[in-house]
């Protein structure tokens, strides 16, 4: 029997999923990021990746046919020619590129998904003005470095990670208008997310004992991979990551895009049988409220033991925008917004409450946006990520919603990753024996 190997690297960790060829989880592996100030980020990522591949058994290894690896959405870093990177890679939620939006407004079209202070290419402009920038041959997103690192191949990734660096993903070319930006540093292929890549490196099948033609496959985003992970699959069935941060996916016929409200669309394969046979598109945002902030004030044991004295059905009175620091993409795209955690109850309930609520509203506004926008009415929302575990939550967050709120059949992104390594094998067999 064949088994798949998805990867998913996230803000609080990474983790790995084994799926067979019918999709069922053989074995799920972790390993927790401990971050502060000075941390190499690059190098934990790469002990992550090789923690994981040795955590898994060798009973599994031997037999994994594909891997595919996701990467939190514009996190970045820049290599040099032999893939070593040559400064701290830039996570998704770092906002030093708003110091050129004057010269990306002045490339790209109005509206444009890049015209935000977190986009791959605003943090690239902004890298391009460093002291370093002259050591660097490659500009990587996380998942393109990792992959990198199993398969050897630089400069390629998907255009689900590209779709912010400019990546035309409706006619699957790099636009003319970036010409105009003069970027001199090679921008990365890009193939279809799923895409084989290369054989893993022989002396890492060798050390792992995985199969000599194991493929390594172009990634995706993480929100992405939760989507796949989550069973929906319809237009208006939508996907919340309810992580670190919010991620709303809403599966659409039509493309939406407004940088004003940090909104884009990914192309997205049709899975099931539609009146078209084109790709669809999923179309949402990310905020950098959630969960981050929820463990900012509790511990998990306490969001858990607090969360069951809240009565879901009543509406809090408190009226929070809940963030770590000044700055969210989407409802509001302003990286300046300023966090609104007051005023703070002496009750711990009553402000786990107010959080809750407040998330909530969020969630809400976005669904709310992307409709009015254009995109497909919202049906049914399935929920990914820690907080999908958090049942006062999810009445709270049906109650604004409006429509059902159910678990996301599988709540692991790595699992979505899995699967799109799987779907990819099959495809490629399929084309080898058709």
């Amino acid at each position: 029997m064949a088994f798949y190997l998805g990867i998913d690297f996230g803000t609080s960790g990474a983790r790995g999923v084994v799926i067979n060829e019918v999709g069922i989880v053989q074995q799920q592996v972790r390993y927790p990021f401990e971050m502060s100030p000075s941390v190499d980020l690059a190098n934990i990522w790469q002990t992550a990746l090789f923690s994981l591949l040795e955590q898994i058994s060798g009973e599994w290894r031997r037999e994994i046919q594909a891997i595919a690896i996701d990467g939190t959405s514009s996190t970045v870093l820049l290599s040099d020619a032999s893939g070593n990177p040559v400064d701290a890679p830039l996570l998704y939620n770092d906002g030093r590129g708003a110091v050129v939006m004057d010269r990306l407004k002045s490339a790209a079209p109005p509206n444009h998904t890049v015209l935000s202070a977190t986009s791959s290419l605003a943090k690239l402009l902004w890298m391009s003005q460093q002291a370093n920038f002259a050591q660097a041959s490659y500009f990587l997103h996380q998942a393109d470095w990792l992959a990198f690192l199993l398969h050897g191949k630089l400069g390629i990734s998907d255009y689900h990670n590209a779709l912010k660096l400019g990546y035309d993903v409706e006619a699957l070319q790099y636009p003319l208008w970036l010409d105009k930006l003069q970027i001199s540093i090679h921008l990365p292929k890009v193939v279809t997310p799923g895409s084989p890549i290369g054989e893993l490196r022989p002396e890492i099948a060798v050390k792992y004992n995985f199969p000599e033609d194991c493929l390594v496959c172009a990634g995706t985003t993480d929100s992405i991979a939760a989507f796949l992970a989550s069973g929906a699959e319809l237009p208006g069935e939508a996907v919340t990551s309810l992580g670190s941060t919010l991620v709303l996916k809403l599966l659409s016929r039509t493309r939406v895009e407004d940088s004003r409200y940090g909104i884009y669309s990914h192309r997205f394969p049709c899975l099931k049988k539609l009146e078209t046979k084109e790709d669809l598109w999923l179309t949402g945002g990310a905020s950098n409220t959630g969960g981050a902030v929820l463990r900012q004030f509790f511990t998990n044991t306490e969001l858990e033991n607090f969360s069951q004295e809240i009565d879901a059905s009543k509406a809090s009175t408190l009226d929070y925008y809940p963030l770590l620091k000044p700055g969210d993409r989407f409802p509001i795209n302003d990286p300046n917004l300023q966090p609104r955690l007051e005023p703070r109850p002496d009750d711990p309930v009553e402000f786990l409450h107010g959080l809750l609520e407040s998330i909530a509203r969020i969630e809400a506004h976005g669904y709310e946006l992307l409709q009015e926008l254009g995109a497909d009415n919202l049906t049914r929302v399935y929920t990914a990520g820690g907080g999908a575990a958090n049942n006062t939550w999810t009445a709270i967050r049906g109650r604004y919603l409006q429509v059902p709120v159910l678990r996301s059949v599988n709540t692991e992104a790595a699992y979505g990753t899995a699967l799109l390594a799987m779907r990819t094998m099959r495809e490629l067999n399929a084309f080898q024996t058709g």
